[in-house]
């Protein structure tokens, strides 16, 4: 009996160490905490390789985002102009907080103030509007470009705010009003000679956008409100809200929507969407008209309800005879009517209806220069003063009274209309059409002229 048992038990113990019996106990063996089984450990290594993954992608974006960060906020390294950075408070106190009764002028991209500083420096403070700017990056864009178009000619940039979200540019201030001042009477008229080299001046400003920086610059929109009268009576042209960069590497032109001021807006560009420097020769010719006539660029008379100025003086000019046109005010002094006869006639040059035959703006300077040159091989011619008791009766009924104060003047009612619509039909010199009205946009009111006429640079 106690062997039987003996063998049962044997038996037993040779059953458990069977080949199923050792796998079964190697596998619970490894399946114990102490030792992990394969597929755990493959489970292990690829959730740390993904969580390294996961942290160089990571690093790798964050790294992108601060750089695209940087670049929205910094844009272009601005410590490195030659500018001045204003503080908030500084300005704020210059302006008594951008008071009304410091408002120069008001524009579509901002609002212009005076601003008198503890040591009496005295700047234009141009504050854009919210939406001015779709990003920092554009108006730090808009202060480098500013920055590089320094010349006599031009408003100066003299610094920048960029603080708690506010975008102001600093210009030097201009103490004579602008050129549409003096055109509708607001300001003594100007004398014949004030009036030429007004022109030379705001040509040479010009010229040195479109060849003296590079690349070069188009204005897009030239007119009376935008050329200031500086200490010196010298013109400075101001308002760089709708430049853009022309032509380069041999192109012909830029393509960009129409932008600008009815009446002084290049029908060739809005015909194609091509702009050229040309197109800133069209709106200058047009202000060299004005500068003869005291006209308005559009007016209305009795038989056309817009009549351009190119139709009411082309025939004069071309015959020779200034005096039909010529302001009422350069009859009661001295006035040479030569001279005026030639900016006149260059004026119809630079409105010709093909760009390409229209001059260059230097070639608008050697020209002016040149006429006024051979004035000084003469003394003025002295016409005959009007008597203060007579009139001159002007374009269908609109009389002038010669005594010097209180001339009649006509009404300017496009000048300080802007468009940004592609839809806008610019003035023909044939056919004279006015776009829907719904597409003008007033960007100058009050005595918008009277200083800095705000427009936006935003580089389109």
């Amino acid at each position: 009996m106690n062997q039987s048992n003996m063998r049962s038990r044997h038996l037993l113990f040779s059953s458990s160490s069977s080949p199923i019996s050792t796998e079964l106990a190697t596998q619970n063996t490894r399946g114990s905490p102490n030792f992990p089984s394969k597929e755990l450990w493959a489970g292990f290594l690829v959730t740390l390789v993904a969580m390294v993954a996961g942290v160089v992608l990571f690093t790798c974006l964050k790294r992108q985002c601060l750089k695209k960060w940087k670049k929205s906020t910094k844009g272009v390294n601005l410590r490195k102009l030659d500018l001045r950075r204003f503080h908030l408070e500084e300005l704020q106190k210059a302006t008594m907080s951008f008071n009304k009764e410091c408002l120069l002028g008001s524009g579509a991209f901002g609002n212009v103030y005076k601003g008198v500083f503890d040591n009496d420096q005295v700047f234009a403070i141009k504050k854009s509007h919210q939406s001015s700017y779709q990003t920092i990056l554009e108006f730090r864009n808009e202060v480098e470009l500013l920055s590089r178009v320094k010349h006599s000619n031009l408003v100066g940039l003299e610094g920048y705010c960029d603080q708690q979200n506010h975008k102001i540019l600093v210009y030097e201030y201009v103490p004579h009003g602008s050129l549409l001042d003096y055109i509708v009477g607001r300001r003594k008229p100007l004398t014949w000679r004030q009036r030429v080299n007004i022109a030379i001046g705001a040509a040479k400003g010009i010229a040195h956008l479109h060849e003296g920086v590079k690349p070069s610059i188009i204005h897009r929109d030239i007119k009376p409100s935008n050329i200031l009268i500086g200490e010196d009576f010298e013109a400075k042209v101001s308002d760089f809200g709708l430049v853009k960069s022309g032509p380069m590497d041999g192109q012909s032109h830029v393509s960009s929507q129409i932008k600008g001021t009815p009446g002084y807006l290049d029908p060739s560009y809005c015909a194609s969407y091509h702009l050229t420097p040309f197109s800133d020769v069209y709106s200058f010719g047009i202000i060299l008209l004005q500068l003869v006539t005291a006209r308005p660029a559009v007016a209305s008379t009795r038989s056309q309800s817009r009549y351009h100025i190119i139709d009411w003086a082309r025939a004069s000019l071309e015959k020779g005879n200034v005096a039909d046109i010529i302001d009422a005010n350069l009859l009661t002094e001295p006035c040479n009517m030569d001279m005026m006869l030639k900016m006149g006639q260059l004026g119809l040059k630079c409105v010709i209806k093909s760009p390409k035959n229209r001059p260059t703006m230097i070639e608008v300077v050697r020209e002016l220069e040149e006429a006024l040159e051979a004035t000084k091989s003469y003394e003025c011619k002295q016409e005959p003063r009007v008597s203060s008791h007579e009139s001159i009766e002007k374009d269908e009924g609109l009389s002038f009274s010669i005594n010097g104060i209180g001339l009649e003047k006509f009404q300017v009612e496009n000048d300080g209309l802007s468009i940004n619509s592609a839809s806008m039909q610019c003035f023909d010199v044939n056919s004279i059409i006015l776009g829907e009205r719904d597409d003008l946009k007033i960007i100058n009111g009050g005595n918008d002229g009277a200083h800095l006429g705000t427009s936006n640079v935003v580089l389109l």
